[in-house]
């Protein structure tokens, strides 16, 4: 797929002018493990061709043991990303055993990446059951279940801790809200269960709906389950809904959609669901965002098994790289990489196994495309 892509990009390049001549700025470039160099190989060729104002710090995270026992994240790492505010990442694989974290949280924590957007978009070209999907899940990625809070209170028995404050649910609501108006989205829908969590998902909710009352240019809707088969629906300038009501709707008629803000837990599943529904994470883009610092990343795995056989599907690191060229104001490469991948797709010939294919040709037709 990449080579053709590439041509495509270098024809496009001689269309559009906007931000083409922007001064070069650096990116933490984090190949991360099996599949992970290969695709981010793939990726550093389509921004040559496409001439992408980019030059890339490649680091290491193998994990560094301190005089604790505990695995961090090395330094070079952490003073390359506080320098460049900016990276791209690969998947990682975390080793198994106690002492080790995830790298991934690791990440998120160290630079407070609060906000995790992947947009789901349906794909022409690659057939599945809907082709009307079009939504965006903002999740917040530092606390919820994921806090890392958990202890064994009696042998057998371990209590987790769910952390939801009134800074952190205020930060990710804003953010969707704003995110919504800054890119044209009608409709904003806080998924939640305060119905059951009335405290710690009362409050996300509660933070939610006084968000909304500042927005409002941007349209909203309460959904109330009534019964299996009825709802009652009123306009609010907010949209609510349970977490498996979403689920539920979402395979059914995910058109309804926009966009998404829900707590930790409930995004990490309910991303992974939408990207289910237009070809899977192979697919799909991903951003870590902060306040002053972000970090792009593919969600799916490392895929051990297929590294190194030219097989791997660059599309879902690519298309996180074009986010992140659009988050660094780099519009016109950021459209003109995204628009041969898509037309790549939509011909029929980027082709990898997980889109029906046998090898990486993405990488042929994005060079084909004249980045």
């Amino acid at each position: 797929m990449l080579a053709k892509c590439l041509r495509r990009v270098n024809s496009l390049t001689q269309v559009g002018t906007r931000n083409l001549s922007a001064e070069v700025r650096r990116v933490v470039l984090i190949p991360g493990d099996g599949i992970g160099p290969e695709i981010s190989k793939s990726v550093q060729e389509i921004f040559e061709a496409a001439k992408t104002p980019i030059e890339w710090d490649p680091v290491d995270v193998t994990p560094v043991k301190g005089r604790d026992g505990v695995f961090r994240i090395p330094s070079r790492c952490i003073e390359l990303m506080h320098k460049n505010k900016v990276g791209l990442k690969g998947p990682l694989e975390t080793p198994i055993g106690k002492g080790h974290r995830s790298l991934n949280l690791a990440v998120r924590k160290e630079f407070n990446l609060y906000a995790n957007v992947r947009p789901c978009r349906s794909l022409e070209g690659h057939k599945t059951l809907y082709d009307n999907v079009d939504v965006v899940t903002i999740r917040e990625n530092t606390e919820g279940e994921y806090s890392g809070i958990e202890h064994e209170i009696v042998p057998g028995v371990v209590q987790s801790i769910k952390l939801i404050t009134h800074d952190a649910s205020q930060r990710i609501a804003k953010y969707a809200f704003e995110y919504a108006r800054q890119n044209s989205r009608k409709c904003v829908t806080a998924v939640h269960k305060a119905n059951i969590m009335r405290m710690s998902d009362g409050l996300f909710l509660k933070i939610c709906r006084e968000q909304a009352a500042n927005y409002p240019d941007i349209k909203f809707k309460a959904t109330i389950l009534v019964s299996k088969t009825k709802c009652i629906s009123w306009v609010i300038s907010f949209k609510e809904a349970y977490l498996d009501t979403v689920c539920l709707n979402m395979v059914q008629d995910p058109g309804q959609y926009d966009v998404l803000v829900m707590p930790n837990l409930y995004g990490d599943i309910l991303s992974d669901l939408c990207a289910g529904l237009v070809g899977g994470l192979g697919v799909t883009p991903s951003g870590n965002i902060g306040e002053d610092a972000a970090v792009f990343e593919s969600v799916h795995g490392t895929a051990p098994d297929i590294a190194g056989q030219d097989k791997a599907n660059p599309t879902a690191l690519l298309l996180s790289a074009v986010m992140m060229l659009r988050y660094m104001d780099l519009t016109s490469y950021a459209s003109k990489i995204e628009r041969a991948v898509f037309d790549s797709i939509s011909e029929g010939q980027a082709k990898t196994g997980d889109l029906g294919g046998k090898t990486t040709i993405l990488f042929n037709c994005l060079l084909s495309k004249d980045v």
